[in-house]
Order: C-alpha cells, then structure tokens, then sequence
C-alpha cells in the first residue's frame, strides 16, 4: 500500500512553534543530547528513522561531530532536511533519503547507532522494524528511541478525542510490551526511562503558548479554523498527559556482540 502523506503544512508549522525549528516531537537539541548521551559518536555513522524535518540529524553533525543518514517516508520532509543540511554546510556529513517502509537499503553490521525520536510510535510492525534495526547495526552497537505510549489499558474517549484530532495514524503501545518487542527482536539491555513527568510540566508552556502568545501568528499564517484545530489538539493532549493516559519514555537497547 503507498504511503499518504500525513505532516500536512499547518501541523509542521504548529509542531515547530511549539519543539523548535526542525523538530517533529519534543525537547528539541536537548532531547537528542539525551538520546545520544554517554555514547561515542563522533565520526561515527547513525542512522535516524523517521528523520522529519531534520533537526535532530543536524544537531548530531553539528554539535555531535556525527555522521547521520536520515530515513522518511515523506519526499516533503526529506526535501526541507536536505535543504536545512545545505543551510547550515552539514551536507558532507549528513544527508536524508525516502524510504518505502520495507527493508533498509543498508548492509548487514554496518551502523553504530539507530536512533529515532516519534518515529516508532506510528509503526504498526515494531516487531519487524526492530528487526531491522538489530540486522544494520554493528555487533554492540545502539538503538536509542524517544516514543509516546499508552497505558496497557483500553483507549479511554479522553484519548480516542486526542489522536482523532492529531489526523496522524497511531500505534500505540505499553512501556512494558514495548522492551518486550525489543527483545523478541533480539535486542539486549533493553532499559526503559518514563519521561512524562517532565512533559506533563513541558506540555502545560506549549498549550499556554499555543493559546496565548502564539495565537495571533498562527491566525494569520493558517487562518483562524486552524489556528484553533491545534489549541484544542494541545488542550486534548493537555488531558491525557496529566490523566497519565499518554505516557513519554526514552528507550535504550543494545545489539549483542562487540
């Protein structure tokens, strides 16, 4: 089945008011120090799933002295990530290409780290992206993920009214069942950081700033039918944050070997 474009202009623009010019999900540069924090690597080659709008790759060639292939299903978004490489005079160390969802056009034990930041949270087959993953990486090498969780418990209509307003396909798993698919994978070392006090308290800034300083700008870029879909898109989301019932984690694992 080919892949419909779902990170329409009006989303991108809201996103990055909210994470930062570049950045599909939250934390922005400080987020990606986290992922990569305690690894080596500098001159060494990651590979980034779900590359987006490139900012994080950037900040991992720039600040990290890395070298980054970016991987999208979207030729939109791996357009603005090339042209945000150019910009910023990355493009000898980082660089983007569409991918098809199937297998990675990438050579056995060839990767150092696979890092990826909301990309999983979207991917139906976890099972058979993970493994992938393990089949590129080096003996040792690294998988270092943010992703948005549920609790293992039936959607609540808190959350159902939450993803039908994002418009984007979700597949949303428990923590737990999470490491157990790394694991079934063949991954090793599998540890598991809830990240969702801090953006529970992040959370709040962005829906005050949406509503509030935001607004006027969004109005008159998007029109106010837009400008007014994403305040309550973050007011919804506000909800399952604070009900606990939409879960942030940082997910580390290892391949064996090395």
């Amino acid at each position: 089945m080919a892949h419909e474009d779902e990170y329409h202009d009006a989303l991108l623009d809201a996103c990055q008011l909210v994470w930062g010019e570049g950045f599909l999900a939250p934390g922005g540069a400080g987020s990606v120090a986290k992922m990569v924090s305690g690894l080596d690597v500098a001159d060494r080659l990651i590979v980034d799933i779900g590359s987006g709008l490139g900012g994080p790759a950037c900040v991992l060639g720039k600040d990290f002295g890395a070298r980054v292939l970016g991987l999208d299903l979207e030729q939109g978004l791996v357009g603005r990530s090339r042209a945000r490489a150019h910009g910023l005079g990355l493009s000898d160390r980082v660089r983007f290409e569409v991918v098809d969802g199937g297998p990675l056009a990438i050579p056995d034990d060839s990767v150092d780290v696979v890092m990826s930041a909301g990309a999983f949270t979207q991917t139906s087959d976890k099972l058979g992206a993970f493994r992938e993953c393990l089949r590129v990486l080096r003996p040792g090498g690294a998988i270092t993920l943010y992703d948005w969780f549920r609790r293992d418990a039936e959607l609540s209509p808190d959350m159902l009214y939450w993803i039908e307003l994002e418009g984007i396909t979700y597949a949303l798993e428990s923590t737990r069942s999470y490491a157990e698919i790394l694991e079934s994978a063949g991954f090793e070392d599998v540890h598991v950081e809830d990240a969702s006090d801090w953006y529970r308290r992040a959370m709040v800034e962005e829906y005050e700033a949406l509503r509030g300083r935001h607004f006027p700008g969004m109005v008159e870029g998007m029109g106010r039918e837009q400008a007014e879909h994403f305040v309550e898109n973050w007011r919804a989301m506000k909800v399952v944050c604070e009900k606990g019932e939409m879960v942030q984690a940082y997910t580390r694992a290892r391949k064996p070997g090395g």
